[in-house]
């Protein structure tokens, strides 16, 4: 029961501390607990919803699992961490690509040849060295510092110094 909770409270905090609070700063702590809880609730929705309607084993379904993992988020936290040039835009680019061949890998190519996990980790590197080093249409997101979302532009804060 442990790990089962703590698989639906970890995209549900994810969701609303890193995607909700950082497209509107300004919510309260009982806006953002609700937004936590109501995700909770939506997240259980869509996996009960996905557990039924499969004909996969539990271990197919958690080896997909970490496959899209692989394919989607692994390159942008690695490259987030280690690559001072890794941006936003970066990132988005890395995830579409590593889900699309991902998923186009899975579903319409012969799985025996080349692995579809290591395909969409292939095309999340390229996609975020490509997305990273073309002109950004992306803006970065805000400064995160001492847990306060710093919008740079409205602070006075360069990115540099911090």
């Amino acid at each position: 029961m442990s790990t089962s909770s703590a698989t639906l409270l970890a995209p549900s905090v994810s969701f609303t501390e890193n995607i909700v609070k950082v497209v509107f700063p300004h919510l309260s702590d009982k806006a953002v607990l609700l937004i936590m809880r109501v995700s909770v609730f939506v997240f259980t929705g869509i996996v009960l919803y996905y557990s039924t309607n499969t004909q996969l084993s539990i271990f197919e379904m958690v080896e997909s699992a970490y496959e899209v993992t692989l394919a989607a988020a692994f390159v942008p936290l690695a490259f987030g961490l280690y690559w001072k040039r890794a941006t936003s835009q970066g990132a988005i680019a890395a995830i579409v690509a590593g889900v699309g061949v991902w998923y186009f890998g899975e579903h319409l190519l012969d799985t025996e040849i080349w692995p579809p996990q290591l395909a969409g980790l292939l095309a999340a590197m390229a996609g975020m060295v490509v997305g990273s080093l073309v002109p950004q249409l992306i803006p970065h997101r805000p400064l995160l510092v001492n847990g306060v979302v710093l919008h740079a532009r409205e602070e006075g804060v360069d990115r540099a110094g911090v």
